[in-house]
Order: structure tokens, then sequence, then C-alpha cells
């Protein structure tokens, strides 16, 4: 390379660049290459594949809606006891979960003052008995007087009334003392029922009044389950609705019931009714107060039942997809639901019975697409 006042020879200085020139391109080249290649391989369309999903095949048929309320386990009848006259109480003999039988002292009240009315009786009763006895003497005497002639018809008719008016005060003393007997004898509050104990109102050295509740007796003679019932579940029930009523801790125990009474009006609060449902042979785990769950079929009407997973929205509508057997792809189908169980969904119209629903896989699917049943080779 020779030079010239300075300057490079231009022939010179293209030999001098055109070697890294060819260079470069020998190294852009496989690179161009290769991109073509990948571009090729994403223009290539590729084979859909089968989606796999789960299917039902749905049954039509008689479908009742379930109606299920918890209640409480309560007795048939219920008797308050309590005193017929007021007073303290002195002593108490039983306590709630006590079972009682007729005539079983449960508690006394302080009878002093009864005590001392009866006394008072029988006192009056006996000089009542001893005036009877001198007036019944006076008119024998003026009787047999008078049968002689040796009396006046004055004496005589007082003997008599003074007889008629000792014989009247005897029959009040046998009443006041009767009166005054029964009155010791409410002074011990016995149970006239066979059950059990199942609430107390008072305590021993408490005052109470007459009619005031002392104890709360559940008859032995029936149970009942009482369940808070809304208004438009009553209006939907049959006649004579079959209710089966189980233990909500152990729904194995069951009973069969039948209602027995429907209060008239409703609760001011929860505006809903008490309903008592006598129940058939009860077993014995059900105890007075156990929770129960009630449950009722109202009016039965042709339906569909799916898996509420089958369930799909599409422009705010429900919806189902449908399996073509022949094709294996799948299809939408709005439905008309009817009611949500736990775990399933009605269907009142849209299916038929015997369609192919997909329950499992329905978020990844599209109209007309290819699907392949869980277990199957295809």
């Amino acid at each position: 390379m020779d030079l010239k006042d300075g300057a490079l020879d231009p022939s010179e200085f293209e030999r001098e660049i055109e070697p890294p020139r060819r260079l470069r391109a020998l190294l852009i080249l496989p690179a161009i290459l290769l991109l073509l290649a990948a571009c090729k391989q994403d223009n290539e369309t590729k084979p859909p594949q089968a989606r796999p999903v789960r299917t039902v095949t749905t049954e039509k048929g008689a479908i009742g809606e379930l109606v299920a309320l918890t209640g409480q386990i309560q007795a048939e009848n219920e008797a308050a006891l309590s005193f017929r006259i007021g007073g303290r109480i002195i002593e108490r003999l039983a306590g709630v979960g006590d079972h009682v039988e007729p005539d079983q002292i449960l508690a006394r009240l302080d009878s002093k003052n009864e005590v001392n009315a009866l006394r008072s009786a029988q006192a009056a009763l006996s000089a009542a008995q001893g005036q009877l006895v001198e007036a019944r003497n006076n008119f024998d005497r003026q009787n047999h007087l008078m049968e002689r002639g040796f009396t006046t018809r004055v004496l005589f008719d007082q003997a008599q009334q003074n007889l008629r008016t000792a014989q009247s005060r005897v029959d009040d003393a046998h009443a006041q003392l009767r009166t005054a007997e029964d009155q010791v004898s409410f002074t011990e509050l016995k149970a006239n029922v066979a059950g059990a104990i199942t609430a107390r109102g008072a305590e021993s050295g408490e005052v109470v009044q007459a009619g005031q509740m002392i104890f709360q007796v559940a008859r032995h003679d029936g149970r009942d389950a009482v369940f808070d019932v809304p208004a438009q579940v009553i209006r939907a029930a049959p006649p004579n609705p079959k209710i089966v009523v189980a233990l909500t801790d152990a729904p194995s125990v069951t009973a069969s019931g039948r209602v027995r009474q429907v209060d008239p009006q409703a609760d001011p609060i929860t505006r809903t009714f008490r309903v008592r449902v006598s129940l058939i042979d009860p077993p014995a785990a059900m105890r007075l107060g156990a929770t129960v769950t009630g449950r009722m079929e109202l009016e039965s009407a042709a339906g569909v039942s799916v898996p509420a997973s089958a369930l799909t929205n599409v422009g705010g509508a429900p919806a189902v997809w449908i399996v073509d057997p022949e094709s294996l792809t799948v299809s939408l189908r709005n439905v008309e639901v009817r009611r949500f169980d736990p775990g399933t969904v009605v269907i009142s119209d849209g299916l038929e019975g015997g369609e192919i629903v997909v329950t499992a896989g329905v978020q990844a699917l599209h109209p007309g697409q290819k699907i392949r049943l869980l277990g199957s080779s295809s």
C-alpha cells in the first residue's frame, strides 16, 4: 500500500475492506436460514387435539322439590304445675330432668296458717255438734210434753227452730272443716301426670303466688318435632305430606311423622308459622330438646337432574354442553332451571332425557370442538 500526498489509493482501499464484508455475510446467512425455518414451522397448521371431558347420560322423571327445615323435639303434651294458694316454699323435692309419677310430692309451702285454720274449723265443728245435741234434747222434751198437752205450741215451735239452726251450724262447720283440710293439702304440690320435669320456676325460700309455674312436666305419651315454617312452604305443601325427621348430629336416626298442628297466626318477628309434627314410634335417641332436621317432598313434576358442574352461562342464560355421540363434538343448549339442590341442578326445560351432557371441563369448550371421553382411548 503506497501513500501519495498522505492519501490512500482507492483500489487499495477496496481491497482492504472487502474481506471483512464477506466474513460478516457468511456469519449472517445461517441465522437467516434458521429464522426462515422457524417461520415455516409456525405457518404449518397443527391438527386439533380432542379435549378430555367427563359426561353423564340424562334421564327424565318425576322429581319433587325437597324442603328441609331445622327444629327441635318437644313433648306432645306439657303440664305447668303450680300451687293453688300463695305462700313461701320451704321444701323442693324434685329438679329438672327428674321423672315423676302421679301423686308424687314435688314441693311444699309453709303450712302454719293453714294448719291453724284447720284446727279452728275442727273446734267450730265440735261446738256446733254440742249445740246440736242440746237443741235435739230440748226438742225431744218439748215434743213429749206436747203430746201430753203439758206445753204450749210456742215453746214447741221454738225448740223445733233451735234444732234446725243447730243442724245448719253443724253442716256449715263440716264445710268449713273440709275447706281447711283442702287448704292444708294445697300446701303440697303433687304431680298429676307421669313424665319428666323440663323446667323449674321457683326455689326453696321464695314466696310464690297462686298459679305461678313451679315445674314444667313433659308427659311420656308422645313426642313432637316443632318447626318454624315459612308461609310459602305451607301453601305449597300437599294435604297429607310425608315428613321424615332425623337427628341433625346423627342423620341415620330417623322417624316418620305427620302434621298434628299448625298455628293459625304467624310469629310477629319471624313471620313464620309454628308447625308441630307428631312422631310415629320415635327412637329413644330423640330426646327432648334434641335438634332435628325435617324433610318434606312437595309437588312432583317432570324434570332432569344433572350435576351442578354441568351448568354454564351463555349470554346471561343457563346452558349445558351436549355431546354428539357419532362425531364426538359438543354444542351448547340453553335450559331452564327449576331449582338448585346440594350438588345437583334440576332442569325443567331443554333436556328430554337420553342426552350426553358434559359435567367436567365445560370451561374450556367451544361449539364444534372435538372431545374425548375420560377413560376412552379415542
